[in-house]
């Protein structure tokens, strides 16, 4: 299998998974057969494996260079991917009636956690990593790839967006403190958070930023560090 084709159907495989969350229908098979549980565990697993196929599949390809990568570009993305892992652990297990499939029960919209800061912070979290890594790297196979994933990241949040807009009959009521935009609320003043960061998340987030660095090197391939 030749490195571009290979790149070609990791891509599609990846992209095919991702539908499932946008199928109500679907996931709520998904979701009978395995539990809620068992669900996010699989399609967790999944997105990973695919992800890191794809990853694998763009180092293998052939180096068609674009743009040089500059000393500021790896900084950039040293200074980023802490909040995209922040993101990440703060909303996985929040309570979030915004998200594809999520639900309202159980939801203080006046003390909205994460999502306060955002409605979205898992997909937002997925675009500060795929932007971040599509400026580090200017070769066309990683272009190929960083660019779709940042764009299907992007149209994730507006379809959430759009969707909850539509389903959710109180959604003026549930979104009063939080905003679409990170940080826009904090900004305007729509929400403040009512204390400090859960320090259990703060170390998680910790050691996945150290975790990666560590094993960046021994899974993708470059290292990260500048």
């Amino acid at each position: 299998m030749s490195g571009w084709t290979e790149v070609s159907i990791a891509f599609a495989a990846f992209l095919a998974a991702h539908i499932i969350p946008m199928r109500p229908g679907l996931k709520a098979r998904l979701v009978a057969i395995l539990g809620r549980t068992g669900y996010l565990i699989g399609f967790s697993l999944l997105s990973l494996g695919l992800l890191y196929w794809l990853l694998r599949a763009a180092g293998r390809a052939p180096y068609v260079e674009i743009w040089p990568q500059q000393l500021w570009q790896r900084w950039l993305v040293n200074f980023a991917m802490p909040f995209a892992i922040a993101l990440t652990v703060f909303a996985v297990g929040a309570r979030n009636p915004f998200a594809f499939g999520g639900r309202s029960e159980g939801f203080d919209p006046e003390r909205p956690g994460i999502v306060g800061f955002t409605r979205h912070p898992l997909m937002w979290a997925f675009a500060l990593w795929a932007g971040a890594h599509l400026l580090v790297n200017g070769d066309l196979a990683h272009v190929m790839l960083f660019a779709p994933l940042l764009l299907f990241a992007l149209s994730g949040v507006f379809a959430a967006e759009a969707r909850a807009r539509r389903v959710l009959p109180d959604f003026q009521r549930l979104a009063a403190h939080s905003s679409l935009w990170p940080g826009a609320a904090l900004l305007t003043g729509r929400w403040r958070p009512r204390g400090l960061p859960s320090l259990p998340r703060l170390f998680i987030t910790l050691l996945v930023w150290a975790a990666l660095i560590h094993l960046h090197p021994l899974l993708i391939g470059p290292s990260p560090l500048p």
